[in-house]
């Protein structure tokens, strides 16, 4: 049944907000705006949410991308008053406060929420963006994934010329040091038994730390568990030395060293997208749009910004949590600014940090408790992630999926979640020349 013209009019006299990044900020606000008098957009570059913080699970094959990822059409489910629409923000007129997209379309807004995120940042390194691969995207996970099991085809197909694999992962903060235990995981557990004509120590994970310790954010404590852990699992702990350039064979560190790499991860850092410089507004430390202390971007009055695309005096960090009360925190306070009403200024409550390391291995600061290590932190990061998931299918196949992999008390032989692998070589050319001629 079509609407009535009396309920499209009415409609249209509701107050417009234009949410643009359907992550953990966007979405926030898009609920919070649930039972408010106004009409909201939610406009992304992707048509899914992308719960980023177990990417690194879906790359090393123990999630299925669907058990990471929600249909953004979704959330009409349960709010009528949200709409959304796949496209590329290309520039604001604050003026006159209308959008354009990069397909051209316009959009006209009462408010502006701003919550597109950030993206892999290669800190100008040479030949980082040509053969690191990030892990920021689904793609990107998939890619991963991919390439480590390809690789493992070719060395079992032919161990006499092709050793093993070997991965080096840039950066020891939560993303490096979670991929690179997870890595250390899948190798000890399943592919050692599963590649009988690969020698075990061919399979090499090699963390590369610019600073002397990992997992800076955290208490020294959890920091030594970090590195302790990782040790234990075999990781190669490369600390005090930056990435110089990175190679197609190897990556080469600052003091001249070379780490021989089949693959290497970048997980070094984050920066604004390309695209935020054309938008007119203040930008500050990696290309972060300037806000005051109650998310409005600098200098404007009905625009906001929020998540990690967002910079202000309090030096939030770039989190889960950060995200969504900010997300929260707007939707609330448009509420507020539509009767009238005056708000206070954001406030952010710090409910603790997280990072598993393995098999019933992690470190987490939650306030109000002393820091925890081993099994317990392993279970209270597996329960929170698990809980920020949204929709009941993702977290039940999330939950089957990882506690199948690391929740038991007895060891056990995985099995990896893998995708589509053409052979090695088809009619004696590379995989990607043989799809362009196929």
């Amino acid at each position: 049944m079509n609407s009535s013209p009396n309920a499209a009019s009415a409609d249209s006299r509701r107050k417009h907000v234009i949410v643009v990044g359907g992550g953990f900020a966007g979405v926030a606000a898009v609920r919070a705006l649930r039972r408010s008098n106004v009409r909201v957009t939610l406009i992304d570059r992707h048509i899914y949410n992308m719960f980023q913080p177990l990417l690194y699970q879906v790359a090393t094959a123990g999630l299925n991308p669907g058990d990471v990822t929600y249909f953004l059409r979704a959330l009409r489910y349960r709010q009528k008053n949200v709409n959304y629409r796949q496209g590329l923000l290309a520039s604001v007129d604050t003026e006159n406060r209308s959008i354009t997209l990069r397909d051209g379309g316009q959009l006209s807004y009462d408010y502006l929420i701003l919550a597109n995120g950030v993206t892999t940042n290669y800190l100008s390194t040479p030949g980082a963006r040509t053969y690191a691969k990030a892990i920021y995207t689904r793609s990107q996970a998939l890619r991963i994934r991919d390439l480590v099991f390809r690789h493992l085809e070719e060395a079992a197909a032919t161990p006499e010329t092709v050793d093993g694999l070997r991965v080096v992962i840039v950066g020891g903060g939560a993303t490096g040091v979670e991929m690179a235990g997870a890595l250390a995981e899948l190798r000890n557990q399943g592919l050692f038994f599963a590649y009988p004509e690969i020698e075990h120590d061919h399979i090499q994970v090699t963390l590369v730390q610019r600073s002397s310790e990992l997992l800076k954010p955290f208490s020294k404590r959890l920091r030594s568990y970090a590195r302790r852990s990782l040790e234990k699992r075999g990781v190669d702990l490369r600390f005090g030395q930056g990435v110089r350039e990175v190679h197609a064979d190897c990556v080469e560190l600052n003091d001249g060293t070379r780490i021989p790499a089949d693959l290497v991860v970048w997980a070094a850092g984050v920066t604004a997208h390309s695209e935020v410089a054309e938008w007119g507004f203040e930008q500050g430390w990696g290309g972060r749009i300037v806000v005051d202390e109650k998310m409005r971007v600098k200098g404007q009055e009905s625009e906001f910004a929020i998540g990690d695309i967002a910079l202000n005096d309090l030096d939030l960090p770039q989190l889960a949590q950060p995200a969504i009360q900010a997300g929260r925190y707007v939707g609330r306070l448009i509420t507020d600014d539509m009767a009238g009403k005056s708000s206070k200024p954001f406030r952010y409550r710090d409910k603790g940090t997280m990072a598993t390391i393995g098999r019933r291995a992690a470190v987490a600061e939650i306030k109000g408790i002393p820091p925890l290590t081993g099994p317990f932190a392993w279970y209270s990061w597996a329960v929170v992630h698990i809980f920020q998931l949204l929709g009941g299918r993702n977290r039940l196949a999330t939950f089957a999926n990882l506690v199948t992999r690391y929740g038991q008390f007895w060891r056990v032989h995985p099995n990896p979640i893998i995708g589509e692998l053409r052979p090695a070589r088809i009619y004696g050319v590379e995989p990607e020349q043989g799809r362009r001629a196929s």
